[in-house]
């Protein structure tokens, strides 16, 4: 005759199953039976007119009315700055390469120049007027002319 598959520890721990579903069945019934009632309305949160949570409903008088039509999305549009015309002598030309570096007075700063960006031909040592313009490569002096 065989010998039985269901030994003393397997009882044991059916047992413990067992209970510990029982006890969870049990605290589901009290949960339930302790509930406060109401259903919808008590589980409703609002937001007050600071965006703090509250168990009221909002007061419509304190309801501030907004104009769609005033709200800007996006980034502004900058506006053009006038071309300030700086005065500065050539540093440094090459006529064969077609650029070179004006020093302006103010500041002392050198801007570069290129040929495109000539209205007058210069050379080195003399006093222009220019304009400054983004490059690809930084700020570029444009629309160069002698003075």
């Amino acid at each position: 005759m065989a010998k039985s598959q269901e030994t003393f520890s397997k009882k044991e721990k059916e047992k413990k199953r067992l209970k510990k579903r029982q006890d969870k069945e049990q605290k589901r019934e009290e949960r339930k039976a302790n509930a406060p009632g109401g259903g919808l309305e008590n589980m409703l949160a609002y937001v007050d007119e600071n965006g703090n949570l509250t168990d009221t409903p909002p007061n419509p008088t304190l309801k501030a009315v907004i104009d769609a039509e005033t709200i800007v999305l996006g980034v502004p549009k900058r506006e053009d700055e006038p071309d300030i015309i700086r005065t500065g002598k050539i540093e440094f030309f090459n006529d064969q390469k077609g650029y070179g570096f004006i020093k302006e007075n103010d500041t002392n700063d050198k801007y570069f120049v290129h040929v495109n960006g000539l209205i007058d031909e210069v050379k080195e040592g003399d006093k222009v007027e220019f304009e400054l313009e983004n490059g690809l490569k930084g700020i570029n002096a444009c629309r160069v002319k002698k003075i």
